[in-house]
C-alpha cells in the first residue's frame, strides 16, 4: 500500500504547483523548506494542494495523510523489530562464541601448563634416570670385571702360597726324617739340613710370622754338631713345632682360598642379577621415553589445533561484531530517516490545516 502510494506521490510531486507566495511569513518559510527537504512532506504539500484544488474536502485528505504517517510509524516499528530480532540474535551469537572462546582458551592455558610442567620435566627427568641406569650398567660391568681379575689373582698368589708351604713341610719332613736316622751325624748330613734350613727360609721369605722359627733352627745348627742329644732333640722338637705352624698356615690359607671363591661366586650372581634388573629397567624406562615422546607429539599437534579453533573463533567474533555494526549503522540511518519523514509528514499535515494554506490554494485558483 504504501509502495503504491508513494508511486502516486511521485507523479503528483512532479507535476503539483510550487509552494511559492508572499502570504507565508519568515516563520512559515523555514517550516516550508524544512518540510520541503523530506521527500514525503513535499509529495503531501503538493498532495494536499492538488486535492483542495480539485475540489477535495480538508477532513478526507487529513484522513489520507494521517493513514500515510500511521503506515510509516508502522514501518518504523518494523525496523524497530527487525532489528531488536538482531540485537537477541548478536547478543546470544556474541555469548557463545566468548563462552567458546574462553573455554578454548582454558584448554590451550591446560595443554601449555601439561607440555611445560609436565612433559617436558618427565622427559628429562626420563633421560637423566636412563642416562643413570646405562652408568650402573657399566659400572656393575666394570665391578664385575674388576673381581674377576682380583680373584685370579688371589688364586694365583694362594696357589703360590700354597707351593711355598708345601715346599717348607717337605723340607722339614726332609731333615726330621734325616735326624731320626743319624746317632752321630757327619759333617755330610749336618751340612745337608742346614741346606734345607735355607731352603725352608727362602720359601718362607714373604712370612714374617715363620721367620723366628727359622733363625733359631739356622743358629742351632750352626752352632751343634748334633753330638748332643738333647741338643739334637731340641732341634726336632723345633721342626716339628715349625711344621704344626706351617700346615696350621696351610689349612687356614686353603679355607680362606674355599671362602673367597665362595664369595667370589655370591658376588658374581649378585652382580648378574643386578645387571639383569638394570636391563629390565632399561626396556621399561626406554617405554617411558617413547610414550612420553608420543605424549609430546600428540599435546604439540593439540596446541597447534586450539590455536586454529581459537582464531576461528575469534574470526567469527570479529566478523558477527562487524556485520553487527554494520546493521546498526543501517538500522540507525533508516530510523532517522523515517523520523525525519513522519516528522515532516506531521509538519506538512499541521501546516495544510492553517488557514493561510487554503487562502494560498484558492489565490492560486484564482490567478489561474
Amino acid at each position: 500500500m504504501l509502495k503504491l502510494t508513494l508511486c502516486v506521490l511521485l507523479v503528483l510531486g512532479a507535476t503539483a504547483i510550487n509552494v511559492q507566495s508572499s502570504i507565508w511569513t519568515n516563520r512559515d518559510q523555514k517550516a516550508l523548506a524544512q518540510i520541503h527537504s523530506s521527500g514525503w512532506g513535499k509529495f503531501i504539500l503538493n498532495f494536499a494542494e492538488l486535492h483542495l484544488s480539485t475540489g477535495g474536502i480538508l477532513s478526507e485528505l487529513n484522513s489520507e495523510i494521517a493513514k500515510l504517517v500511521d503506515e510509516l510509524e508502522e514501518e518504523l516499528a518494523g525496523v524497530h523489530h527487525e532489528f531488536n530480532r538482531r540485537t537477541d540474535v548478536h547478543n546470544r551469537e556474541v555469548s557463545r562464541l566468548e563462552q567458546e572462546i574462553q573455554d578454548k582458551e582454558r584448554e590451550l592455558f591446560n595443554a601449555h601448563d601439561f607440555y611445560d610442567n609436565v612433559l617436558i620435566p618427565q622427559r628429562d627427568r626420563f633421560a637423566a634416570q636412563l642416562e643413570q641406569l646405562q652408568e650402573n650398567i657399566a659400572q656393575n660391568r666394570r665391578t664385575l670385571q674388576e673381581a674377576t681379575v682380583q680373584r685370579e689373582n688371589d688364586h694365583e698368589t694362594f696357589e703360590a702360597q700354597v707351593a711355598e708351604h708345601n715346599d717348607a713341610i717337605g723340607a722339614i719332613d726332609e731333615c726330621l726324617q734325616l735326624l731320626s736316622t743319624i746317632a752321630t751325624p757327619s759333617l755330610a748330613q749336618i751340612k745337608k739340613v742346614q741346606k734345607n734350613l735355607t731352603k725352608i727360609q727362602n720359601s718362607l721369605k714373604k712370612h714374617n710370622q715363620f721367620q723366628i722359627f727359622v733363625k733359631v733352627l739356622l743358629e742351632i745348627t750352626v752352632e751343634s754338631n748334633f753330638a748332643d742329644q738333647g741338643a739334637l732333640r731340641d732341634i726336632v722338637v723345633a721342626f716339628n713345632n715349625l711344621r704344626v705352624e706351617l700346615v696350621d698356615s696351610l689349612n687356614q690359607i686353603t679355607a680362606d682360598e674355599a671362602q673367597a671363591v665362595t664369595d667370589f661366586n655370591a658376588q658374581v650372581i649378585q652382580l648378574n642379577s643386578e645387571h639383569a634388573e638394570f636391563q629390565r629397567a632399561v626396556v621399561v624406562k626406554n617405554a617411558e621415553i617413547e610414550a612420553n615422546a608420543n605424549k609430546i607429539e600428540q599435546t604439540l599437534d593439540l596446541i597447534d589445533e586450539l590455536d586454529a579453533d581459537l582464531a576461528t573463533l575469534n574470526g567469527q567474533l570479529q566478523a558477527e561484531n562487524d556485520d553487527y555494526a554494520f546493521a546498526t549503522d543501517v538500522y540507525n540511518s533508516t530510523v532517522a530517516e523515517y523520523n525525519k519523514e513522519i516528522n515532516a509528514a506531521n509538519q506538512a499535515l499541521e501546516l495544510l490545516n492553517q488557514p493561510r494554506f487554503q487562502d494560498y490554494v484558492k489565490s492560486q485558483l484564482k490567478g489561474a
